[in-house]
């Protein structure tokens, strides 16, 4: 399996950050946002200095990087932007959780993305009275 395409613009990021649903795990922060294409998916990768001095970010992103690419197929997997950020416990977690955190954080973040279909009130009757509904 290859590595996915990666978003690599400050933009980019702030794009899924504004814009998308986001999924926290125990391992990681998964923030999720679909596009209008059916190209594979893109993802990229953060992890901020609370989670320790750079050696330790650099694995922590190895780790991420390792587990969406066992998690997630790039052939199938299509039509959105994703962006993992790292926690301080993503270093210590098993690697088997870790794969089962992107599963169930992209998951979850799929649910929030696409809010469920729910019947829209009618407008307000003219003159400012709204119609009375019958309650059972």
């Amino acid at each position: 399996m290859s590595q996915p395409p990666r978003l690599k613009r400050r933009a980019e990021f702030l794009a899924v950050a504004g814009k998308g649903a986001k999924a926290p795990m125990p391992g990681l922060v998964l923030q999720f946002m679909p596009r209008d294409d059916d190209a594979p998916f893109r993802v990229g990768f953060t992890v901020t200095k609370k989670v320790g001095n750079a050696v330790v970010r650099n694995r922590t992103k190895r780790r991420l990087r390792e587990a969406v690419r066992l998690a997630l197929n790039p052939e199938t997997e299509r039509g959105f932007d994703m962006v993992v950020i790292g926690r301080d416990k993503t270093a210590a977690r098993p690697f088997p959780d870790l794969i089962e955190d992107v599963r169930r954080g992209l998951a979850r973040a799929r649910r929030n993305a696409t809010p469920a279909a729910q019947p829209v009130p009618p407008p307000a009757a003219a003159g400012g009275v709204e119609p009375e509904v019958a309650r059972p």
